[in-house]
């Protein structure tokens, strides 16, 4: 689908930014997905608006992220995973593409258990069951394939707007205190020195700034059929990274609801221990008093965990064409890595419940964390070195940046490793 996508070169400045639009928020799917709610609803019960610095900190980092990866896309014609395979040797572009294996499981097992909970909710239909439903959606992917890209586009904004509503909805009922609110965004020390806001905040960071994100994004931006010269690679840049900030702002709002609203309704009504999805939405509309609230809950939820799955397939099937440059059909690709997630699901829901899931959940999105430094540091690697990207190599306060983010990403991973293995 490279160059699928026709681009005015001429005419008014919103033409070009509505041709553009689409690839960012294709890669906002993956900072709103189920994961991201495991980790904010036990953020906001146990410490209320506190984290709110984390995701407004992790949503800059990904805002940056993406807008490197996009650049990368842009300036060489090759993603991420291209990228690796040309520069590093075999062994260690083979090992980088494991790491990103693992993360793209580590987030199809979010898929899983958040739309399986959300079928559960809605319908009824036992968490083992709806984990296994959850193979079929390989169907819904190689359909919107079918119709072209923009077709995948539409169908994924059209989803976005959903969660959006549902979510814009729920913070309006919940009414929370905005000097509180805004209270939260300031960081306190307390995110680093509790051990246990620690874990919560790495997950948060997992959760947001997504490995895979990162080789999906430097793909997709390709499918735009712009001139392939420094004019037409410097407006794609310029209209690429504006669809990425506008679309991962929408995400900033969506995670802040959920955090929020578990602050306002669950924490203050002294409701701290709620980090289950099913908790939050048996007690969504007694608390708040409108029947409507826990539905609007599981359709938001449901939008979500159907979202993440067609990204997360796109991102599967660039991650293993990029480093081994092997073709698999959609469909196979899908069922493999969905297999793998749904038999931990299935196991653990068999012998824990609920309870059991909902600590998988939170999990995964550690697990993600980890997995972060090894697609972070070859990206900022790449966009800083001039002998690939030519003139279109970042501008040394950004590279500065980057390799902050980088750290940054690296020493809290450390230190959750530290405190895991050290009792914390």
């Amino acid at each position: 689908m490279n160059a699928s996508v026709r681009v005015p070169t001429q005419g008014q400045w919103l033409r070009r930014f509505l041709a553009f639009l689409g690839p960012g928020y294709m890669v906002s799917v993956g900072y709103m997905d189920p994961g991201n709610w495991a980790t904010d609803l036990a953020g906001g019960s146990q410490f209320g608006y506190t984290l709110l610095s984390v995701i407004l900190l992790s949503n800059l980092m990904a805002i940056v992220l993406q807008a490197l990866a996009a650049r990368l896309g842009i300036a060489t014609g090759r993603d991420l995973a291209q990228a690796c395979r040309d520069h590093y040797p075999r062994p260690v572009a083979f090992v980088l593409w494991v790491v990103c294996e693992v993360a793209i499981i580590a987030c199809d097992l979010a898929e899983v258990i958040g739309t399986a909970i959300a079928l559960n909710l809605l319908f009824g239909i036992p968490l083992v069951a709806g984990a296994i439903i959850t193979a079929v959606d390989v169907f819904l992917v190689l359909y919107l394939m079918r119709h072209g890209f923009r077709a995948l586009e539409a169908f994924i904004i059209a989803m976005l707007l959903v969660i959006f509503a549902c979510f814009g909805i729920q913070i309006a009922l919940a009414a929370p205190p905005v000097a509180e609110v805004l209270g939260g965004f300031i960081p306190r020390a307390e995110v680093v020195t509790n051990p246990a806001a620690l874990y919560i905040a790495i997950g948060i960071i997992g959760a947001t700034v997504m490995p895979h994100n990162l080789y999906l994004h430097s793909s997709i931006v390709q499918t735009r059929d712009y001139p392939r010269d420094d004019a037409g690679k410097r407006m794609a840049i310029r209209w690429a990274v504006t669809d990425s900030t506008i679309a991962l702002m929408l995400a900033l709002f969506i995670n802040a609801a959920i955090l929020v609203m578990a602050a306002t309704v669950f924490h203050k009504a002294g409701h701290t221990d709620v980090q289950e999805i099913e908790q939050a939405y048996a007690l969504l509309s007694p608390m708040l008093g409108v029947g409507i609230a826990s539905t609007l809950f599981a359709v938001a939820l449901l939008a979500s965990g159907v979202n993440s799955t067609v990204t997360a397939t796109l991102a599967g099937q660039i991650v293993m064409e990029g480093f081994l440059h092997l073709r698999m059909p959609t469909w196979a690709r899908r069922l493999v890595t969905r297999g793998i997630a749904i038999v931990p699901v299935v196991v653990i829901t068999a012998l824990y419940g609920s309870e059991g899931t909902a600590k998988l959940l939170v999990f995964s999105q550690v697990l993600l964390s980890m997995q972060l430094p090894f697609a972070v540091i070859p990206l900022v690697r790449f966009v800083t070195d001039r002998e690939k990207m030519g003139r279109f190599v970042v501008k040394p306060w950004l590279a500065s940046l980057a390799w902050v983010i980088a750290a940054i990403i690296v020493a809290l991973n450390v230190k959750l490793l530290f405190d895991t293995f050290a009792g914390g």
